[in-house]
């Protein structure tokens, strides 16, 4: 059995994913990216293969892609490809019905179309600002001192919203810091929170050309509030994936790896 690797070398987290010739994922890692993207991403590997009887090393893989922010420093890789690429055909595999995706990674946000064999068909990106990215989120549950997971459910319980009208992350934190000082009640500010970074993901959503349903990849697509936000700005159905959404890019850069690899011989 030959084995197939995609590490999604990220800014705030690395993926691991290997997949076997019948595209079956056989391991699947996640981990806090360090400040050095080589070390993450061997860590990653090293624990992914650990997983899979008959693998001593990524250099056993038949083949091995490395994608996202620190894709050129992935050790053993066959090649490297864009995590936009990655994170389409990653959707593909795990849903082929869908069409359009929202990506919130740690520093940007990407809105894209998917074509009907896993190809991105048009994309948009906002890497300017690190407004609603996953560091944005991160900085909003701070202000709360709360983890992320509970932050991200707190504003399902809020019969009213606060807007936030700071969209730059420094000043947004001072906002919040300011309206909790207030004694505003905590759900209504984080619904704020929630309901700014979903308009935000209105334009990347049309630009990627969603109609009717989208999906979210990246580790802010576990925040429940977010979701409910965003169905409720967008007006689309926010289809859940059978995959891990942090492990999308991983995934399609397995499966790159599957399809090349599988038409060459193994590694010299």
């Amino acid at each position: 059995m030959k084995y197939f690797g995609g590490c999604d070398s990220g800014s705030t987290y690395t993926k691991c994913v290997i997949i076997d010739e019948t595209g079956k994922i056989a391991a699947d890692v996640t981990l806090k990216s360090r400040i050095n993207s080589v070390l993450s991403a061997q860590a990653a590997l090293d624990e992914a293969i650990a997983q899979v009887e008959g693998l001593k090393s990524a250099e056993d893989l038949a083949y091995l892609v490395g994608t996202g922010y620190g894709r050129n420093k992935v050790p053993f890789a066959d090649e490297n490809i864009s995590e936009i690429s990655c994170h389409a055909m990653g959707v593909h595999v795990a849903d082929p019905t869908v069409r359009s995706i929202i990506d919130i990674g740690g520093q940007d946000v990407k809105g894209i179309g998917v074509d009907t064999d896993g190809t991105v068909q048009n994309f948009a990106m906002n890497d300017k600002c690190a407004a609603g990215t996953g560091r944005f989120f991160e900085a909003m549950a701070k202000a709360f001192e709360m983890d992320l997971p509970a932050f991200s459910r707190l504003s399902l319980k809020a019969e009213n919203v606060i807007p936030i009208t700071s969209q730059c992350t420094v000043f947004a934190e001072s906002e919040v810091i300011s309206l909790v000082g207030e004694g505003k009640p905590m759900d209504e500010i984080a619904a704020g929170i929630e309901l700014s970074v979903a308009k935000r993901c209105f334009v990347m959503a049309k630009k990627a050309g969603a109609v009717d349903r989208i999906t979210l990849t990246g580790g802010c697509a576990k925040n429940d509030g977010l979701k409910a936000a965003i169905e409720k700005v967008l007006k689309l159905k926010v289809i859940e994936l059978p995959v891990d959404p942090q492990l999308i890019g991983a995934l399609g850069a397995a499966e790159f790896a599957r399809q090349k690899g599988m038409h060459k011989g193994d590694r010299i």
